[in-house]
């Protein structure tokens, strides 16, 4: 019989999932999947958006290097993770944010969102969505879409939905909404490159379908219930679904494996959860969009929902 080497055995953080691949391979296939929408971002809002993803990222990546070399550990920045929460941070942002703003939410994703919880795998949140709620609660005006972008004929529809109604969202076609003509994060409003990248994601397995078919039907559901229940100021769902960050945090936001259930009930009970609190957010929140706190809410019920687990097989039930 071999005898196991113990030097063979390595410990690292979770997520543990055998899967075959390397945490760089699964954080290369992210940037690939996000390309299209960073392409469209930079034909709609033009040089500035591709300003503020150039940045974002690159802050992303010394904020990691300088906290690694804090921490006094090997830096680690080639595994991509930082860059691709860089890119993640900016396609939430506007094209016209400034550099002061997009540097320090894109410090704080790294320095509050991973790093303060140890390497990859320790943060309980969503890294991007850490450093974008800093900046929402810190600078509010700055991080106003619809104020922030008066120089384009493009308007924010859920701002016109939250100001004036049901009947101000006609003006709105979906299928221009689904080519992301419309005011939103740069990147998070071109749903159809979003879409296409999220749906390459699930096919090649690098993330699991249950949540964003749970965080979609969370969505499309309470949508409905709350059209029926206020037919003049709620319009259909999939208005709800394609506008705002929903399908980009649906694919690319709620699968954060560090922060999101690994079995396959809990996963579509997360993205359920995560798609409903959109909603009431949406619905009796001040804030137009409510993805981003919708999943961080998410990601405190994350160890609740861990806990639901199938029955050992040949275990008794204890009455």
């Amino acid at each position: 019989m071999k005898t196991l080497n113990p030097l063979m055995l390595t410990v690292s953080a979770p997520p543990h999932m055998h899967v075959g691949r390397t945490v760089r391979g699964r954080m290369l296939a992210f940037i690939i999947a996000m390309m299209p929408a960073a392409a469209l971002a930079v034909a709609s809002f033009g040089i500035e958006a591709l300003r503020v993803m150039a940045l974002s990222a690159a802050v992303a990546v010394l904020t990691e290097y300088l906290c690694n070399l804090a921490m006094e550990i090997k830096p680690k920045v080639d595994d991509l993770s930082a860059l691709v929460i860089g890119i993640s941070f900016a396609f939430l942002l506007p094209a016209s944010a400034p550099w002061w703003m997009v540097a320090a939410g894109s410090a704080l994703s790294i320095a509050l969102g991973k790093m303060v919880f140890g390497e990859l795998g320790g943060s309980p949140l969503s890294a991007p969505l850490v450093g974008w709620a800093v900046c929402t609660v810190s600078w509010p005006h700055v991080m106003d879409i619809n104020s922030s972008m008066l120089t384009t004929e493009l308007t924010y529809p859920l701002v016109q939905l939250k100001m004036f109604g049901a009947a101000a969202t006609e003006q709105y076609a979906y299928f221009d909404l689904f080519m992301g003509k419309q005011l939103g994060g740069l990147g998070a409003v071109q749903v159809v490159a979003v879409l296409a990248g999220g749906i390459w994601l699930a096919v090649r397995r690098h993330i699991q379908w249950q949540i964003p078919a749970g965080f979609i039907s969370g969505i499309l559901v309470a949508g409905y219930l709350f059209q029926l229940l206020y037919p003049e100021s709620q319009p259909s769902p999939v208005f709800h679904l394609l506008t705002g960050s929903a399908v980009f945090g649906a694919f690319f936001l709620a699968t954060d494996m560090s922060s999101s259930p690994k079995r396959r009930l809990p996963m579509f009970l997360f993205g359920l959860l995560a798609g409903v609190l959109t909603m009431i957010i949406r619905v009796y929140g001040i804030y137009p969009d409510g993805v981003a706190f919708a999943i961080l809410l998410a990601n405190f019920c994350t160890p609740a929902l861990e806990r639901i687990r199938p029955r050992p097989f040949g275990s008794e039930v204890k009455k």
